[in-house]
């Protein structure tokens, strides 16, 4: 008997999985992600999380896991992620300030690796800032702490891959950014713990200190300094009968995503002391008809492409922060 869309054959409650030659993390929800090595917490002590089908103890527990909830392990099924929630502003002598919405949509899918266990998760994402009033997208807006009106810009990354090891893949390099952010090769045990009877809770962090591709010098409006400071957390919510169901190979999920990050290049507030934080609520769905349909229609009319995953594994893989240096102009001095 085998692991449905892997070959893997199936073993009892204490041992691990073992991967064959041939088999090849995907994301499925968001804009990101690898985990650092340094990964908080680790498997709580309920018996029910080592069994009887996957042992979330072990590496190799850990890695179908992460296959099944970031993609599809039944290899080049696609997976749909969603966000939704809120863009706020972190800035000194004040509260913090809702700007605005932001909603978005991803699509993913899982190319075996050839001589290790895992996969590459090959992935595109959009996402849409809007007026938290009336809903609509914004193409601009005033900006609540500058007062001046600034166009917006959206986010559209393709691709966004990753690794997904039994062991914690490395930081994003973001095209050579990041590439002096070395972590020890460290076996992938996540943080799992189990709600009441029935929900199986997951969480990731990941904090980066990298190379800005927006140099100030240039992009005097848009950047936020030399370096960036970003920060994700993940809590995945799902169900603990699916996770321990041999027959499923992908596990559908709901949780939160949360980002610290640099004042959006977009809001021209140079470098002005402070940062933009967002909470959304997010989900991981197999059918692209259960992510919301204003998501969906809004990808459709205006990003057609990104309702389907990158056919194969291309790169380089860069977030909104790197495309926005790499598409936009530098904003004329005082004002647009």
């Amino acid at each position: 008997m085998t692991f449905k869309g892997t070959g893997v054959p199936l073993v009892n409650r204490r041992q691990a999985l073992q991967f064959g030659a041939g088999l090849g993390f995907a994301g499925a929800a968001s804009s990101i992600l690898t985990t650092p090595a340094e990964a908080v917490g680790g498997p709580g002590d309920d018996p029910r999380i080592t069994g009887p089908f996957i042992d979330l103890t072990t590496k190799e527990g850990n890695l179908v896991a992460s296959g099944r909830i970031y993609g599809n392990t039944d290899v080049g099924v696609p997976k749909y992620g969603w966000y939704d929630g809120y863009v706020m502003g972190v800035a000194p002598g004040g509260p913090v300030k809702n700007i605005c919405g932001f909603k978005g949509m991803s699509s993913a899918k899982l190319i075996p690796y050839e001589d290790k266990p895992g996969w590459r998760k090959v992935l595109r994402e959009v996402g849409f800032y809007y007026d938290l009033k009336t809903g609509e997208i914004l193409e601009e807006m005033v900006n609540p702490y500058t007062d001046e009106n600034v166009r917006v810009v959206h986010v559209a990354n393709d691709p966004f891959n990753q690794s997904i090891e039994e062991y914690y893949p490395p930081p994003p390099n973001y095209g050579g950014l990041n590439d002096g952010d070395e972590r020890p090769r460290v076996p992938i045990i996540l943080t799992w713990n189990v709600s009441g009877d029935e929900r199986l809770l997951m969480e990731r962090h990941i904090h980066l200190y990298y190379r800005a591709a927006l140099d100030p010098a240039k992009w005097v409006r848009e950047s936020s300094g030399p370096m960036n400071r970003v920060s994700e957390m993940f809590f995945f919510n799902m169900s603990l009968e699916d996770m321990q169901n041999p027959d499923l190979t992908s596990i559908e999920y709901s949780g939160t995503w949360a980002r610290i990050t640099p004042w959006l290049p977009w809001m021209l507030m140079g470098q002005a002391p402070g940062h933009v934080v967002y909470q959304t609520f997010m989900g991981g769905y197999d059918k692209l008809e259960d992510i919301p349909k204003d998501i969906v229609n809004y990808t459709a009319a205006n990003y057609e492409k990104y309702l389907t995953p990158p056919p194969d594994d291309y790169g380089p893989s860069l977030s909104s922060l790197e495309n926005y240096a790499r598409e936009q102009e530098p904003a004329p001095p005082g004002g647009v």
